[in-house]
């Protein structure tokens, strides 16, 4: 037998022989380490100068667009939230104003805090030309956003001018002349008598004063017509001015809407008999005219006889022209008169009158009329004694 290892038999050099180690079940079973990866290597690319300056950029353009939207979204709730103010203010915005201006001006009156806020949120709703000239009432605490929809929908405040009716068309015009919020001259020349619209004017600041009594004419235009189309047949005047004429007196001789018909009633009944009016009001208006009486001035006799053309107690029939500006309630009053036989009426003492068919009893109500005057001026005259003697009104009796 050959004693050559079979390494050896085989030309392959012996490998000393290693001894066994014994090993644990646990160590046995646990794995052998692997080959640790090659080192990582930086590549070429992401060593280029261009990849580095794109990542510059692309950071660049993050950052900004946070920032942006932090801004955007900080300015929004400027917008949005509660505004300076504690008090309701007015603000002026004049016509051609653009909105830097405007919102500087807001600004500068503490009802906004920020002006530039104010300028790029109107910007941003696409409102730079909608904003409307006019005066605005800016509520406590709006907001720029509330004060934006404010100016964009228009809404001035309004101011009002009432001309009662009975007013004269000079006594209107007196109170057209004196409003502080109308610009702009009078008429050199009145209108008719009884042509201006007892009637509140609206308006915003600026408008003019002819603009507010072309508005008052044409109102009464249409009023006039628009009634004397309704009036029923067999009215004792003439034309639609003699209409206007009666109505006017009707509206002087009482306050009472409820009794305008009847006032009418009286006056058509006596011209239908030929009968003299006999209206207090126009001895009055051919007197002093358009100025109107003064407060303290009674009617005396002497003005129940003296001429005018006016005086209705000395001509026939109505008289030249209206004595002041009828209202729609005595128009439609003398348009549709109530149907009664009266022919006389007297104040009862109470705001209202008291009416008659005949002479004799309106004696009666004129009698009883004078001693109500009678009583009135005794308490008037005990009072101003009262008051110049230093007296007090008694106590009522508790």
């Amino acid at each position: 037998m050959s004693t050559t290892p079979p390494d050896a038999e085989f030309g392959r050099p012996s490998e000393p022989s290693k001894p066994i180690i014994p090993k644990s079940a646990s160590e046995a079973l646990r794995p052998e380490a692997g080959t640790p990866p090659p080192p990582r290597r930086r590549s070429r690319a992401s060593r280029n100068q261009f990849i580095v300056f794109l990542n510059f950029v692309v950071s660049s353009v993050v950052l900004v667009v946070l920032a942006a939207s932090a801004a955007v979204y900080f300015g929004k709730l400027e917008f949005d939230g509660p505004g300076p103010t504690t008090v309701a203010q007015t603000i002026l915005v004049k016509p051609n104003t653009g909105v830097q201006e405007i919102a500087d001006q807001l600004e500068r009156r503490g009802l906004i805090r920020d002006a530039r806020i104010f300028r790029l949120g109107v910007r941003a709703y696409g409102n730079d030309a909608a904003l409307k000239a006019g005066e605005y009432e800016i509520k406590a605490g709006a907001s720029m956003r509330d004060v934006m929809e404010l100016l964009k929908s228009g809404k001035s405040v309004m101011y009002s001018l009432t001309i009662p009716e009975g007013l004269t068309v000079e006594q209107a015009f007196q109170r057209i002349a004196e409003h502080d919020v109308l610009v702009g001259d009078m008429p050199t020349e009145l209108p008719p008598e009884g042509s201006l619209a007892a009637d509140t004017q609206r308006f915003t600041r600026g408008a003019t004063r002819q603009q507010i009594i072309d508005k008052m004419l044409a109102h009464q235009k249409r009023l006039v017509e628009e009634v004397w189309e309704r009036r029923v047949p067999g009215l004792p005047v003439a034309d639609i001015n003699e209409f206007v004429t009666l109505a006017s007196i009707v509206e002087k001789e009482t306050g009472r809407a409820d009794e305008r018909p009847r006032v009418a009633s009286v006056f058509i009944n006596r011209l239908k008999k030929k009968m003299r009016l006999q209206s207090d009001p126009t001895i009055l208006y051919g007197l002093f005219g358009g100025k109107g009486r003064p407060a303290d001035r009674p009617i005396y006799q002497s003005d129940i006889d003296k001429p005018t053309p006016y005086n209705t107690y000395q001509i026939n029939g109505l008289p030249p022209t209206p004595i002041a500006n009828p209202g729609r309630a005595a128009l439609e009053a003398v348009a549709n008169p109530s149907q009664t036989d009266d022919l006389y009426f007297v104040a009862d003492g109470t705001g209202g009158h008291v009416f008659a068919k005949t002479l004799d009893e309106h004696n009666t109500n004129v009698a009883r009329w004078r001693a109500v005057q009678k009583k009135q001026a005794e308490e008037a005259a005990k009072a101003a004694a009262e008051q110049q003697n230093g007296e007090q009104p008694a106590s009522p009796v508790q």
